[in-house]
């Protein structure tokens, strides 16, 4: 079922970005799903310093089609203002570095640390090279959040000072709620056989749980979202957005901090709903929905994850494009997943595997359009990438398809024959089904940051933090809709398949019978082992990865926990609720709004 946004009972948008926005954006075809659905489901109908990461700016000419213009208005003279107010902190705080440490975490929680990339990482670099024996717990858990967030080389052993001959954590520690709070945050960075950090994670939340009654309202309800959702873990656009609200609230906010965040936030949005109107332009010149009456009809929600994927506002042409791959990755799994034939199916699958138009002609008329769609779409990012960074990766990105395609032709198969993959089986083909390699690899060379033959090379096969990153994504999915999709009979879900293997022996006989809340509770178990497995892509001595196709994978595994945690717990918020926030509704006081009237 799918059900269209009533916006003009909720949603505002301010009068000066409305006008750009073209009719798919303001009439009632806008529609989203009641509950979550993936790119792919179909809804119902502190020690010594190494080396520190370089720091690299993308252009801002030519690689994006829209570029904030802070000077345009007086908004944007007093951003500047408050831009160079901000400056003149982190420059004092050279000699305050806790006080800097706190600054450049209010900074980067506000979503406005892309203004002040070089300051900051003239102080990470500072900060790693200090020595923290003296510290208190608190500074040196934001130390090494900082640190380790931003892959500056930062080692766990910097808390063994807080731990006792018996290798735990000393109990007068609990006395100090601050410190608390700042190793929990710290904890979720922690890697594979990082064991101080596990214990740190176990011993933070009994003690602050047991606390928590005895808490002021404003640090309670603070301690209980880390509890609930660490910053490690959440979607850096929408974080911004909650805690410029949060921010305001509290005893002595930086007004300069504060004013400069909400400024930025409505005139980024502002850009946000430009590039929404160029999708949309593209999506209605493409005609897929049009000829294609069964295909999903979703551009807004295939935006919202490039907002997550790409929060900085510099990359707006990757947003754009990686949304016209997930609109089109939605069509082609709707043609696997619900209309079209086994025949219809080895055909088009062979005719992605040859990648030439000549391909169109063994197809039948509904997959033309989808695969001329597919082809032209490809060849037209692979185009733009040549033009701006230099690369020609059409071969790089049509293996993304092709592998795609193989993997849902492999999934119709198991559902026509009624096979339940193992769950190791499942997640290895979901991964690709999901379009996370796809995703992850044309996100590489839409950035174009750290491109070199040594990494581009090691996309064959997937790097370790992208199948981390695409299993996180399934697995939230599967929580999201997995009750939904059992009801209506469709494909198998990683808590059908973990359960039937619990169930059955090794001699196929029913051994037990599992309650699907235990099966639910083991993928959650998962997900938060496979973060532990892609933090140590932040650790690692020799990552060739750049650092901005690293960021990507991880806000892609954020951003699959927002769009799907609704389903898993309805006491969160639904997709509906980020929409609002995120792209149409203003911060600023001055961010006049105008009601959306549909007809």
């Amino acid at each position: 079922m799918k059900m269209a946004l009533n916006m003009s009972s909720f949603l505002t948008m301010p009068s000066r970005v409305r006008a750009v926005l073209p009719s798919p954006f303001l009439a009632p075809s806008l529609q989203l799903p009641s509950s979550p659905s993936s790119w792919r489901r179909r809804p119902p109908l502190a020690t010594g310093c190494l080396s520190s990461p370089s720091s690299s700016k993308p252009l801002l000419g030519s690689r994006s089609p829209y570029v904030v213009n802070y000077e345009a208005d007086s908004g944007g003279r007093r951003m500047e203002d408050m831009k160079e107010k901000t400056r003149e902190a982190l420059y004092d705080g050279w000699d305050d570095e806790r006080a800097a440490m706190e600054m450049i975490d209010t900074i980067e929680r506000l979503g406005i640390s892309y203004h002040f990339e070089d300051e900051i990482s003239i102080l990470l670099r500072r900060f790693c090279e200090r020595n923290v024996g003296s510290e208190d717990l608190f500074t040196t858990a934001l130390r090494f959040r900082l640190l380790r967030q931003n892959r500056f080389p930062i080692h766990s052993d910097v808390f063994g000072k807080f731990m006792d001959t018996n290798g735990k954590f000393k109990e007068c520690l609990t006395e100090d709620i601050w410190g608390m709070l700042s190793l929990h945050e710290a904890s979720h960075l922690g890697s594979k056989n990082e064991e101080v950090l596990a214990e740190a994670k176990e011993f933070t939340r009994i003690h602050l749980l047991q606390s928590m009654p005895l808490m002021e309202p404003h640090f309670r309800h603070r301690v209980g979202r880390a509890l609930e959702l660490p910053r490690h873990l959440r979607m850096a656009r929408l974080e911004a957005r909650n805690y410029i609200d949060e921010y305001s609230r509290e005893s002595n906010p930086n007004l300069a901090l504060l004013e400069l965040a909400k400024l930025d936030f409505d005139m980024v949005q502002s850009l946000h709903q430009k590039e929404l109107a160029e999708i949309a332009r593209w999506w209605k010149q493409l005609g897929l929905v049009d000829k294609l009456e069964f295909a999903r009809d979703r551009p807004m929600e295939c935006f919202l994850w490039t907002v997550g994927i790409f929060p900085d506002p510099r990359h707006s042409s990757c947003r754009i494009e990686l949304t016209k791959t997930i609109a089109v990755l939605l069509v082609i799994d709707d043609i696997y997943d619900s209309y079209g034939s086994m025949d219809d199916l080895l055909l088009f699958t062979d005719a992605v595997k040859r990648w030439d138009l000549g391909a169109m002609d063994q197809l039948p008329g509904y997959m033309k359009i989808c695969y001329m769609a597919l082809y032209n779409t490809t060849n037209e990012i692979a185009y733009r990438i040549l033009r701006e960074h230099g690369w020609s990766v059409v071969e790089d990105l049509k293996r993304t398809w092709m592998d795609i395609s193989e993997a849902f032709l492999a999934e119709a198969q198991c559902f026509k024959g009624g096979y339940v993959p193992s769950l190791e089986e499942y997640l290895s083909n979901a991964i690709t089904t999901g379009g996370t390699y796809m995703a992850l690899v044309h996100a590489f060379f839409l950035m174009g940051q750290g491109v070199t033959k040594e990494n581009m090379a090691m996309l064959e096969p997937y790097p370790n933090i992208f199948s981390c990153s695409g299993k996180i994504l399934r697995l939230w999915d599967d929580l999201g809709t997995a009750r939904e999709e059992q009801e209506r009979g469709d494909n198998a879900s990683s808590i059908e398949c973990y359960k039937r293997e619990r169930e059955q022996g090794r001699d196929g006989e029913m051994d037990e019978v599992v309650e699907d809340e235990a099966c639910r509770e083991h993928i959650r178990g998962l997900i938060q082992s496979l973060w532990v497995e892609l933090n140590g892509e932040l650790v690692a001595s020799s990552a060739l990865m750049p650092l901005s196709i690293t960021k990507a994978a991880f806000n892609l595994s954020r951003t699959a926990q927002v769009i799907y945690q609704h389903g898993d717990d309805n006491k969160t918020s639904s997709v509906e609720d980020h929409v609002k926030a995120l792209l149409f509704k203003p911060v600023s006081s001055n961010g006049h709004a105008q009601q959306i009237t549909m007809h």
